[in-house]
């Protein structure tokens, strides 16, 4: 074995983190600076690609339905029509011919009169056709009936097409995480990423959902109702269309103030559920170190800015809509006014006048609808780019096309002239080489911070090398896919990680496919067994995600029997005794060394008790390797291993060196 420049510890994420900043006790934010709206909303909007079938049978039933919604007025002014030229036509003489009552009009000097009276279907001596009125009521009624089945119809498709889309928005964000590499989840709260993978997801759903109708339906209103107002009226189309301009100016100019707060909004939120996420797992230290204040503090400092956001962001872009109804009823006003006096000069009917006001509503409500809709679009576009930003962050190496297997799992080690570092600036490890022979037990010892954890985060490819490389059975660990390379390793932690479920469960965890015996044999050989049978329900005993129902201790022999079960070639053990009493830590160890037989292990250990028999033991120091050898070897040389040793067992070396070593 040659031994080189090797890791110092790894240093802590910069100030601010990642991308997404840092932690909330280090203080930092996430980033606020938004992408621009309109790409972002494209983006959005083609996620939406796969569904064009759907997309496009549901702009055909949104056609149907506001073409039947856009003829009912008109119907309906025919209806008015017909009762007022019933009224009108009652005030003249039976026996009077239409032409003779306009005439008549016209002698008396009331030209305006006469006009209004040669538009209308004159009846002299008659009232109001009830039968042709309720046969015109009919029709508007079945219109509007076919309006209201289409835009279900179309609503129900539009449901299914966003809610697939969320779907596989959610599954190619756990994909993505999937791949990205270790190093990015090291500079992100977990908090804020988590608030990334759920709140903004549900908010650009609740926006898809609650928008893509409305702005269909809305557009489509609009474009035919403007082409029916034109036909009716061109003039009074003229002073309704004066309203889209005015409305687009004062749209676009809220929506400038109101979105960069969105952004913040969102961005605030997410750190706030870090600091939520970081003080209640760790609310015993925080209550131990007596940093309740400060949490609160913290806690009341962040929900003070989210509000402040928020309510900026919603008081602004709600400013949109009362603007809105204004200047629609300065609309309304307007041609109300105009139209009656086209109706007194005969230029128009008062249906039509009547239609034409419903139409100037459903003109102007559409508008007012997506000027409302202008804070959610908002909110949706700025939690759509917090997801991109997590979507486009720089992926891991993917694994080989054709990846390579060793012959024989036997758990050879090698480090060829390895060169690795955290930081492009700080070399820290420098054409490192070792050999791991199979069957060999590899201790690495050092002071906290001598980069002892970084050489098993290489081996397990948790990071890619910066020059040579490492080999696990004569193949290289480049070549093998993660997921083959990680199978053969088993890896125990000092912080244990426990999910919320059985023991047996918890165990099985190594291999799924394991039966209820081998489970037990793998209990059995880490002393497991021995407290889960004084358990109420013994294997199917249901713990939480964190453990509290059973010890530090206990947890840690249940992630040893999970890492056994798997039955690995390479055993990586750091520091996975720690939370072991001294007289389970004997057992442990005594099952250890038994389950080792055949299999390389790498153990990383402060407690160097558990470390003795190791066929070879390397001491780290100041990132470098400065000893290796055996127990005994070590303290012999009276060199860093000694000085370690020395410090734990001061009173065994007092006397006489060698023997406490033994």
């Amino acid at each position: 074995m040659s031994d080189r420049t090797v890791a110092p510890a790894r240093p802590r994420p910069p100030a601010g983190g990642g991308p997404f900043g840092r932690g909330p006790f280090g203080g930092g934010m996430p980033a606020e600076k938004s992408m621009d709206f309109g790409p972002s909303a494209r983006r959005l909007i083609r996620r939406l690609d796969p569904e064009r079938p759907r997309i496009l049978a549901v702009i055909a039933l949104a056609v149907a339905g506001v073409a039947f919604s856009v003829i009912g007025p008109k119907i309906l002014g025919h209806a008015t029509d017909l009762i007022f030229s019933g009224i009108v036509s009652r005030q003249f003489p039976a026996g009077t011919t239409a032409e003779q009552a306009v005439a008549a009009a016209r002698a008396s000097g009331n030209g305006n009169l006469a006009d209004m009276l040669a538009r209308m279907h004159l009846v002299p001596g008659h009232g109001i056709d009830f039968a042709a009125l309720g046969t015109t009521l009919a029709w508007a009624l079945g219109l509007y009936v076919a309006a209201s089945a289409f835009m279900w119809l179309q609503g129900y498709l539009l449901n299914d097409v966003t809610q697939r889309t969320v779907y596989r928005l959610r599954a190619e964000v756990e994909d993505k995480l999937n791949r990205l590499p270790l190093k990015f989840f090291d500079g992100q709260p977990r908090g804020e990423l988590l608030s990334r993978v759920t709140n903004d997801i549900d908010n650009v759903s609740q926006t898809l959902q609650q928008t893509l109708s409305q702005l269909l339906t809305s557009l489509l209103t609009v474009v035919g109702v403007l082409a029916t107002m034109i036909f009716i009226s061109p003039l009074l189309a003229v002073i309704a269309l004066v309203t889209i301009p005015v409305s687009m100016v004062v749209t676009s100019m809220i929506a400038k103030r109101s979105q960069k707060l969105f952004v913040a909004q969102w961005a605030h939120t997410g750190s706030l559920n870090a600091h939520i996420e970081e003080a209640f797992t760790g609310h015993e230290l925080v209550k131990v170190f007596g940093r309740g204040p400060e949490v609160e503090e913290v806690f009341r400092q962040r929900n003070e800015e989210l509000y402040k956001a928020g309510f900026g962001a919603q008081f602004i872009s709600g400013v949109v809509m009362p603007t809105m109804m204004f200047i629609g009823n300065l609309n309304y006003v307007a041609i109300a006014v105009v139209g009656g006096l086209r109706v007194a000069t005969g230029a128009m009917s008062l249906g039509d006048v009547q239609a034409f006001i419903q139409y100037s509503r459903q003109f102007t409500q559409p508008l007012t609808q997506v000027a409302s809709m202008t804070n959610l679009l908002q909110s949706g576009v700025a939690s759509a780019e917090r997801v991109f930003e997590l979507l486009d962050a720089e992926e891991q190496t993917p694994d080989p096309a054709e990846p390579a297997l060793p012959a024989a799992r036997r758990g050879r080690v090698e480090f060829e002239n390895v060169s690795f570092r955290y930081d492009p600036e700080r070399p820290l490890i420098e054409d490192l080489s070792l050999v791991a022979e199979p069957g060999h037990t590899i201790a690495i010892v050092g002071p906290t911070g001598a980069g002892k954890t970084t050489l098993v985060n290489l081996v397990m490819r948790f990071y890619e090398l910066d020059a040579g490389r490492i080999t696990l059975d004569g193949v290289d660990i480049t070549a093998m896919r993660r997921e083959d390379l990680r199978g053969s390793i088993g890896m125990v932690l000092q912080d244990t990680w426990l999910f919320g479920g059985t023991i047996r469960d918890n165990i099985a965890y190594g291999d799924p496919t394991a039966t209820d015996e081998q489970i037990h044999a793998a209990a059995r050989a880490t002393y497991v067994d021995r407290f889960v049978r004084t358990l109420p329900d013994g294997y199917d005993t249901v713990i939480d995600e964190e453990g509290g129902n059973v010890s530090a201790g206990e947890k840690q022999l249940i992630t040893i029997a999970r890492a056994f079960l798997a039955d690995p070639s390479l055993l990586i053990l750091d520091e996975a005794t720690s939370s072991v009493d001294t007289r389970t830590e004997v057992l442990v160890q005594h099952a250890m060394a038994a389950l080792r037989a055949d299999r390389t292990s790498f153990v990383i250990a402060h407690r160097l008790s558990t470390i003795r028999d190791a066929d070879l033991i390397l001491v780290m120091e100041a990132g470098r390797i400065v000893e290796h050898g055996t127990h005994t070897e070590l303290l012999a040389a009276q060199g860093a291993y000694h000085r370690l040793y020395a410090s734990q067992f001061a009173g065994a070396l007092t006397g006489d060196p060698a023997p406490a070593g033994g």
